[in-house]
């Protein structure tokens, strides 16, 4: 088992210098005095707090890559040669009617306004970092043309450089805000929604009230926290003007932006940059019921919850509260983290891994159910890629999980997709892409199909959604063949008898059984013999 070797790493940049390396601390067995670099302690030394994020920053999305003792590879899909579970009840399952085509893959969310996807899955948050400003035109359309929900992260108002605030420091125009909300609105079709989030300062500033009167908004997701990292968000600002407005707008900026020190070591190029975070919530169940009370109050048709890979406790309250406030959707999200934007340290070492944790929230839904209490609808986020992944997370969440969020797997192919646009504008194609073709037609499989469904609107459409569209696409069937498989024809008669644990220990904390024991238990196999 290889957990992680601290103290070098391609995402920060840092590398050991000796092949034999102390596994503790990841420093090299023989330290030389005049090294020339670069392990995480030698370039910290001068660099310090730059260190701890991955970078070039704004510029990459970086996964932690701690390798946990058990996760979902540990257990494998269940397949059987007879039966078809979710068939329309006027179709007689048969070897022309039980074909993996006829596998539906929607889902939907929702207490009792339910939103459908066409796909079970959707984004993660695409907030205030620079990433997702640049490539929202490509999300956002991506999104909407797949039929899946894409989530507008936190902070969007808070750093907007067009911000107008009132008299009393709310939101009176944020054209950032404004500019994602009209984009993703010109391609809904009516799967999937958009859901803006909200921490501590957009609250404070007045998010929720500015989207709902001005984009009628029906859906607002509360945040906790997010598998990434248990502090507030953060991004980098490189201009100290920029610094000093952030600041001014009631966020944590270090170093000070105003004070006299900072200011002159800024005029003379020895700071370069500065840190804007949020700060850490405090979860009440009484503020929380009245916070979900009061944006009900202001319009809202759904309220959503975003929580991280905290503590036991933590995620109990999220359930318990959920239900009782009678959420629609709970988005919990495991460790290990995916992002560009979140300490390096804190990615890899802090809170429960998404199997752990789901395996906890399945446990905590069975004994809300058993009390008789109905628990929101679930999606489960941290490190899936692929549809096994989303198969597995939805069988082992029966009845509770719907969806799953991704954050890295669905922003690639926007940039794929962007990337190809401009390598063809330049005729700079890369060999890994200009061995399928040399246009747009002959390099996305699915085109013919946008041109042939949105006709002329497609020069509209911006090629890194038609990567996203290809991309869920790809998800769509290669479920519905693991579905046809395990003979389900719908998401909702997936199971956790469709799964069987390869270990002991992935038996242990998931409450899966061994693949051997289904030999017995699934079916009467003696009937069989």
């Amino acid at each position: 088992m290889n957990l992680r070797r601290p103290n070098a790493n391609d995402a920060t940049g840092t590398f050991n210098r000796s092949r034999d390396v102390v596994p503790m601390s990841g420093i090299c067995t023989r330290c030389v005095d005049g090294c020339k670099g670069g392990c995480e302690v030698w370039l910290s030394s001068f660099r310090g707090r730059e260190i701890l994020y991955p970078g070039p920053f704004g510029e990459i999305t970086a996964g932690a890559d701690k390798d946990y003792p058990i996760d979902y590879s540990h257990i494998n899909i269940q397949g059987y040669a007879v039966g078809a579970k979710g068939l329309p009840s006027d179709v007689k399952p048969d070897p022309d009617t039980a074909i993996f085509p006829n596998v539906d893959t929607e889902t939907e969310y929702g207490w009792d306004k339910k939103i459908k996807l066409k796909v079970p899955i959707f984004t993660g948050a695409l907030g205030s970092t620079e990433i997702a400003r640049t490539n929202w035109e490509h999300f956002a359309v991506g999104a909407a043309i797949s039929g899946i929900t894409i989530v507008c992260g936190e902070n969007v108002c808070g750093i907007d450089p067009g911000l107008e605030l009132d008299g009393e420091g709310k939101v009176k125009k944020s054209p950032e805000m404004d500019r994602r909300m009209e984009i993703y609105k010109r391609f809904h079709e009516g799967y999937g929604e958009i859901l803006i989030q909200m921490n501590v300062e957009d609250t404070r500033l007045g998010v929720a009230e500015y989207v709902s009167s001005k984009h009628n908004l029906d859906t607002i997701e509360l945040k906790w926290g997010q598998g990434a990292k248990c502090i507030g968000g953060e991004i980098k600002v490189w201009k100290i003007e920029r610094a000093v407005e952030l600041k001014k707008r009631g966020y944590l900026v270090t170093p000070d932006p105003t004070h006299p020190d900072v200011q002159r070591a800024y005029r003379e190029g020895e700071i370069k940059e500065f840190e804007r975070h949020s700060r850490l919530g405090f979860v009440e169940k009484e503020s929380f019921l009245e916070e979900v009370d009061r944006l009900r109050d202001l319009g809202f048709r759904r309220i959503t919850l975003k929580t991280g890979a905290y503590s036991q406790a933590e995620l109990a309250m999220a359930l318990r509260y959920g239900s009782e406030a009678k959420l629609d959707l709970l988005t919990i999200d495991g460790a290990p983290g995916g992002t560009g934007m979140s300490p390096w340290p804190m990615m890899n070492e802090w809170g429960i891994p998404t199997f752990y944790l789901q395996s906890l929230t399945y446990n905590f839904c069975e004994r809300l159910r058993e009390n008789g209490m109905k628990v929101p609808d679930i999606a489960i986020a941290g490190g899936f890629s692929t549809e096994d992944g989303v198969f597995k997370a939805i069988a082992m969440g029966d009845p509770y999980v719907k969806a799953v969020c991704m954050g890295r797997a669905l922003m690639i192919p926007g940039m794929v997709g962007k990337n190809i646009g401009k390598w063809l504008k330049k005729g700079e194609l890369p060999k890994t892409v200009s061995k399928y073709g040399s246009s747009v037609e002959e390099i996305f499989i699915t085109y013919e199909e946008l041109r042939e469904k949105y006709g002329s609107e497609i020069k509209d459409i911006p090629l890194g959604a038609i990567g996203i569209y290809t991309f869920s696409q790809k998800m769509r069937v290669g479920l519905q063949q693991l579905m046809a498989g395990s003979r389900n024809f719908r998401i909702s008669t997936i199971s956790r008898r469709d799964l069987m644990a390869l270990t002991e220990e992935a038996a242990g904390v998931s409450g899966i059984p061994g693949g051997w024991v289904y030999l017995t238990s699934h079916r009467d196999v003696r009937h069989s013999f």
